[in-house]
């Protein structure tokens, strides 16, 4: 046998000359031809979206896709390779979404489902041909004479064929969930999506360290004693605090009472946070007294206490003192706020203990969170008038509509065309301690660096969400 020397490496010529003469002898076809009758082996390609151009990952992927698939041709299988095109999902979404200057709220309203559907099907394949090229020039072996197409009813039918046949073997089911969650996206996250590269940042945020009164009744007054008692719980995220219905202390971990002021309104009261976190709150600065005697975080556990902001009315069980194996003293104050809508952590230690999250009633007569799907404090007018008749607290109207983050308000402004925020805009959570300093609830304000997750597509904060999702119960079948 002999090989053609070559006088220099040019090695786009060379792969020219390799593609070319595949093509002339019709390689591809042919190895399918020659492995007539021979067992299968079935590859369909994880499908690329074509709305947008293909990169050098893209090509690295293929690459080890056509390797496994020659080499199951040289073994001697009849290899087919069918192409496809994922013509679904947020990035096309996103794309059209972004080039008509609306968001999700908008599709039924500024534009009709129809015209929504039309420009996501003509985007989604803008950039076909560059694909096909793409795949020509890195030799990889894939049908696309004949790709499967996710927006093409046969493969929507195929997939609601599959569903049926899972939910038939009872494997289906609705879960409620605290999940990531993107309001510039619309949509929870994976977390695959939130751990890529990038999607945590430091982020300087307002901090809150708000101070919850104990009931006065028997079981507190044989803990703590008379006069007013508050519990001490730190906060990186105070627009969840309007949710809060229960507090959270490690079994273990020991708590003491410390004699002090309120350095905002002078007021002297008791607080009670772990022993180990005394001096990370009092120092010289603040006159203060450790008292006598300690508590086991157990002994704590059913100590009510009075509700922080009393916008909305829990249905059930709130305001008491729970136990939480994941509560530290590596930071805080060994108590932790529980705000169930907002974290998975707070829902499962909640649903434990029997308490409940505070969720307002659309106008639909559908429970939501405090937050919209928008990211904002749920507006009264997308309440029910009954329920939003209920509210104890008429300074919530005050609040009510206002992002939770200035990014996502400013996504969304821009995309509508709007002004972008000042830079000295309000922020919600600096509003918000305002609001509890004034009438004595904040027992400290200050500004925290820490490590947030970020949407990978729109580089807005993600937040911790109540979410309706369809699961498969896989671990049925695990074995």
């Amino acid at each position: 046998m002999t090989f053609k020397e070559y006088k220099g490496l040019d090695l786009v010529a060379t792969g020219n000359r390799v593609l070319e003469r595949w093509k002339e002898h019709k390689a591809f076809e042919k190895s399918l031809e020659l492995a007539e009758g021979e067992p299968e082996y079935i590859f369909f390609e994880g499908p690329p979206s074509a709305n947008g151009m293909p990169g050098i990952h893209h090509v690295m992927a293929r690459s080890i896709k056509d390797a496994i698939c020659r080499y199951k041709s040289q073994t001697g299988w009849k290899v087919r390779r069918r192409a496809g095109w994922d013509t679904h999902g947020l990035p096309v979404e996103l794309g059209v979404e972004k080039k008509l200057g609306i968001s999700k709220a908008d599709i039924g309203t500024k534009i009709t489902v129809e015209e929504y559907n039309r420009t996501c099907r003509q985007e989604v394949m803008k950039y076909t041909a560059e694909w096909e090229t793409l795949t020509q020039r890195v030799g990889y072996w894939v049908d696309m004479n004949d790709p499967y197409i996710t927006y093409d009813n046969r493969y929507i039918e195929t997939l609601w064929y599959l569903l049926k046949k899972i939910y038939d073997k009872g494997l289906l089911y609705k879960g409620y969930t605290i999940q990531p969650y993107s309001p510039t996206d619309g949509t929870g996250l994976s977390s695959h999506e939130l751990n890529q590269p990038g999607c945590y940042r430091d982020v300087s945020d307002t901090t809150a360290t708000v101070q919850f009164e104990v009931v006065r009744d028997a079981a507190s007054e044989k803990l703590f004693g008379d006069g007013p008692v508050y519990f001490l719980a730190w906060t990186t995220t105070p627009w969840t605090l309007p949710s809060n219905t229960a507090l959270c202390v490690g079994p273990k971990i020991e708590y003491v009472r410390v004699k002090s002021t309120n350095q905002y309104t002078g007021k002297e009261a008791i607080y009670v946070l772990a022993k180990e976190l005394v001096g990370a709150w009092f120092n010289d600065k603040i006159a203060y007294e450790v008292l006598p005697g300690s508590f086991k975080g157990s002994e704590l556990t059913g100590i009510r206490y009075k509700q922080l902001i009393p916008w909305f009315k829990p249905d059930g069980k709130a305001f008491e003192v729970i136990p939480g194996d994941y509560v530290t003293t590596e930071d805080g104050t060994g108590i932790v706020h529980i705000a169930p809508s907002f974290g998975a952590d707070d829902k499962r230690v909640a649903t434990a203990a029997g308490i409940v999250g505070i969720m307002p009633v659309d106008s639909n007569g559908n429970l939501m969170a405090q937050v919209d799907t928008q990211g904002r404090f749920v507006r009264i007018e997308d309440l029910d008038p009954a329920y939003a008749a209920s509210f104890v607290d008429p300074s919530y109207k005050e609040f009510a509509g206002r992002y939770v983050k200035n990014a996502i308000d400013d996504y969304f402004r821009k995309l509508h065309g709007e002004e972008p925020l000042p830079k000295d805009a309000p922020v919600l959570d600096v509003d918000l301690c305002v609001m509890m300093k004034q009438d004595g609830r904040l027992f400290r304000m200050q500004k925290h660096v820490h490590s947030y997750p970020h949407s990978w597509r729109t580089d807005c904060p993600v937040i911790y969400y109540p979410l309706d999702s369809w699961f498969i119960r896989t671990t049925a079948v695990k074995d």
